[in-house]
């Protein structure tokens, strides 16, 4: 269902029966990891327009990636890290996969 590169792709499905007897299947509770276990791979200073994204993918190769940098700075609003120019983004060097519960 998720690329492999997907921040959901190696967390496991859960499944929930109704009182009707239909299962629900679903992802389970993605935990974000503590950045201070993400070995940095850089630092970027945001400029006027820049865009999370684009940083993603000048820096790790993958537009999609975005989610890793906001993981490794702690946003809950990835659009909040290019708000303010100046802002030092820190990179994560990516890992295989996310954390498990």
């Amino acid at each position: 269902m998720f690329d492999t590169s997907s921040r959901y792709y190696h967390i496991s499905d859960a499944r929930h029966v109704t009182s009707e007897g239909k299962t629900i299947i679903h992802k389970q509770r993605r935990f974000l990891p503590q950045p201070s276990t993400l070995t940095t791979l850089t630092h970027v200073k945001v400029n006027d327009g820049d865009r999370l994204d684009l940083i993603a993918a000048q820096t790790l190769g993958n537009p999609e990636q975005f989610w890793r940098i906001a993981d490794a700075n702690t946003a809950m609003h990835p659009a909040e890290l290019t708000a303010h120019s100046g802002q030092d983004l820190r990179i994560p060097l990516p890992q295989p996969h996310g954390p498990q519960p």
